[in-house]
């Protein structure tokens, strides 16, 4: 700066400022990786755009700025989703690529919107921009909730209380509105001290004051309704297992010695669990490639019997027409089956189906009413919120991961717990199972890439299924929806009626 207070103008080459550019964007990816599982740095979450920022806004071209952000979004994706799909033959490994060119794309007027309008919307644009497409995002099989930026707060439960009010969304545009409220604030010090000779700042001051009073006002409002709901219910105890194999039984179907000795051992971890108080025992997702219902081989009835608790049983039957039925059944002391659930968000890009999907029975036990969902429902908002609806208090997952989400995808269930205040017990058949409280609190975790045996045992506490998310849904995702809607058609509009009054 001059002693004038001037910013200093001048003339970088086009290609020096793309190269700065793009190593600003890489920096961005490289923070929001880090920021996520299996790494959990989640404090760069909250700045982890900036980079990014002050490439797009400042440093690139202008006519290359949505590279800015195509390099920072195309790399978080394939740090994030890179590892999950590498290898597997899948239409999914192109994920990331696909991320790349649709950023690209999408924020291609970005800079000069902005610019026409003198960042009036840059904060809200900012927020839908992300938010926005996570909630399409939740509408798309193939994709859920995965990567969702609220995900690296998992391991914080003192922070994501409100998302019981405002949904994975809320703390999603939070994230997001402290980021590009901090992002002015880098431009106008990057405008304070530089100027390329093509450019002007174009900051009003009054942008830069309720930018920084409305995030910060968000964030302390935000954390002080956090730490005021930060408490366990006075509600029952349930003492929980969830039993997870060293192998799993869904991967070798043609092993019939593997397949016995597999389930012997399974039903040893069970009775140790009970030994130790177990009230109700989970086993993972297609942990039976038959319908205990109709096939009780093993002797379910007579060990629920003798232990007195209530099983889970996740189970897969081939059919004759193709596909298969995925589901899990519930078995109390007294030898009753109380009801099926069938898997209602089959991994469609696994080739994956469900016939027996739609419904989503309740079970009142004596242990308090209890659902169950299995495996990839989880990465779906509605899917333990239509068990709190009628009354679920403790709900039961059996899944099947693989190892590259081993250290992944409990994080989904914490904010399921949360959302919907009630306590979740998953059973995995091989590298993550988790006992999680109603307030996001993980009480017993085994995640490991490697396939390993573990018996989790836990007292904990049910939930109350009373939280305004669970009546209300994800409202915060359909404002941020509309939102991004209105901003996709403003440069048109805008347009017009600067070419209907010249």
């Amino acid at each position: 700066m001059t002693k004038t207070g001037v910013a200093v103008r001048g003339t970088v080459l086009p290609w020096a400022r793309a190269l700065l550019g793009l190593s600003l964007s890489a920096l961005s990816a490289v923070l929001l990786i880090l920021a996520f599982p299996p790494f959990n740095f989640w404090f760069l979450a909250w700045f982890a755009f900036l980079p990014m920022i002050l490439s797009q806004y400042r440093i690139m071209p202008k006519r290359l700025s949505s590279l800015a952000s195509a390099v920072a979004i195309g790399g978080w994706g394939w740090g994030v989703f890179g590892p999950i799909f590498a290898g597997s033959g899948s239409y999914m490994q192109y994920l990331p690529l696909a991320i790349f060119v649709l950023t690209l794309l999408f924020d291609s007027g970005l800079r000069r919107f902005h610019e026409q309008t003198r960042y009036r919307w840059f904060l809200a644009q900012g927020v839908a921009n992300w938010v926005g497409f996570e909630m399409i995002r939740g509408f798309i099989p193939i994709a859920g909730t995965w990567g969702f930026i609220a995900y690296t707060q998992h391991t914080q439960p003192w922070l994501i209380q409100p998302v019981s009010i405002f949904s994975i969304y809320g703390l999603s545009s939070l994230i997001l509105l402290l980021n590009y409220a901090l992002g002015l604030g880098v431009l106008n010090v990057f405008d304070s001290y530089w100027l390329f000779d093509d450019e002007e700042s174009r900051l009003p001051p009054r942008l830069l004051k309720q930018g920084f009073w409305l995030s910060g006002l968000a964030l302390v409002l935000w954390l002080g309704l956090s730490l005021s709901m930060f408490r366990s219910p006075q509600t029952a105890t349930v003492r929980v297992a969830a039993i997870q194999p060293e192998i799993a039984t869904l991967h070798h179907q043609s092993d019939a010695a593997l397949l016995d000795q597999t389930y012997q051992r399974m039903l040893e971890q069970s009775r140790k669990a009970a030994a130790q108080g177990a009230e109700l025992i989970v086993w993972p997702e297609g942990a039976l490639l038959f319908d205990p219902q109709v096939d009780d081989r093993l002797d379910f009835k007579a060990f629920t019997a003798e232990t007195g608790a209530y099983l889970v049983l996740g189970y897969v039957v081939n059919l004759a027409e193709g596909g298969f039925r995925n589901e899990a059944t519930v078995l109390s002391p007294e030898g009753a089956f109380l009801g099926v659930f069938g898997k209602d968000h089959p991994v469609v890009f696994g080739g994956e189906t469900s016939p027996t999907r739609g419904t989503y029975p309740v079970y009142d036990t004596s242990l308090g009413r209890l659902g169950t969902i299995i495996c990839y429902d989880l990465d779906f908002t509605d899917t333990a919120r239509k068990l709190a609806r009628q009354g679920a208090k403790l709900i039961a997952v059996p899944s099947q991961d693989w190892p590259a989400i081993a250290r992944k995808h409990y994080a989904h269930l914490v904010f399921r717990a949360v959302e919907n205040r009630v306590a979740m017990v998953k059973a995995d058949g091989g590298f993550d199972s988790a006992i999680i409280d109603a307030q996001g609190r993980v009480l017993e975790l085994s995640a490991n890439p490697t396939s390993h045996e573990a018996t989790l045992v836990a007292d904990l506490r049910l939930g109350t299924a009373n939280s305004l998310s669970v009546r209300l849904g994800d409202w915060i995702g359909w404002l941020n929806l509309a939102a991004f809607a209105f901003f996709a058609f403003l440069p048109s509009i805008l347009a017009r009626r600067a070419k209907a009054n010249p």
